[in-house]
């Protein structure tokens, strides 16, 4: 048999070589730096004229933001020490009036209390010079109904011992003889 076409899919060296990777290639070497230069200085140029200046005043707003709140904060800060000073010296005089109301109240109850006693004291004493003039009273009516019974006594024992009745006049005068003593 003949041979036939054969339909291959290498290609031979000399017929169409592939090109070589562009950047690769030293014949594009001079244009590729040319445009590595030109971009390079735009990029260049838009970051230093446009990107960094505005990157620049964000971080210089953001220095003066913190710069800002820590003043507001030890402003803040020192406001708050005024106000504690001045809630502890109100809570001090706060203790002191308290005290000095309790002391008041004190004194006027104890005032009170003096001058209830005194007058319980007064009625106290009333009520015993009023109770001792009764007992005295009664001790003299006492001593009084004492003193008929002993003349009465006496008077009954002499006449049981002699069998007469002695005159009355004679045992008042004797019962009063011993009650002198």
């Amino acid at each position: 048999m003949t041979q036939s076409a054969t339909t291959s899919t290498e290609v031979g060296h000399d017929q169409h070589a592939k090109a070589p990777f562009p950047p690769f290639d030293s014949s594009t070497f001079g244009p590729q730096l040319i445009w590595l230069v030109i971009v390079f200085g735009v990029l260049y140029l838009l970051m230093s004229r446009i990107a960094l200046p505005r990157v620049a005043g964000i971080l210089e707003a953001r220095r003066l933001a913190r710069e800002t709140d820590l003043a507001e904060a030890e402003r803040l800060k020192n406001e708050t020490g005024i106000a504690i000073a001045s809630f502890e010296k109100a809570l001090a005089d706060a203790h002191a009036h308290a005290e000095e109301i309790g002391a008041q109240t004190r004194d006027r109850l104890n005032a009170q209390i003096m001058e209830k006693r005194k007058a319980f004291d007064e009625e106290i004493a009333a009520n015993l010079t009023s109770e001792e003039h009764t007992i005295a009273d009664s001790k003299a009516r006492a001593m009084e109904n004492v003193r008929e019974m002993a003349i009465e006594a006496a008077h009954d024992i002499v006449a049981r011992f002699t069998g007469k009745a002695p005159p009355k006049a004679a045992i008042v005068a004797a019962v009063e003889k011993i009650n002198h003593y």
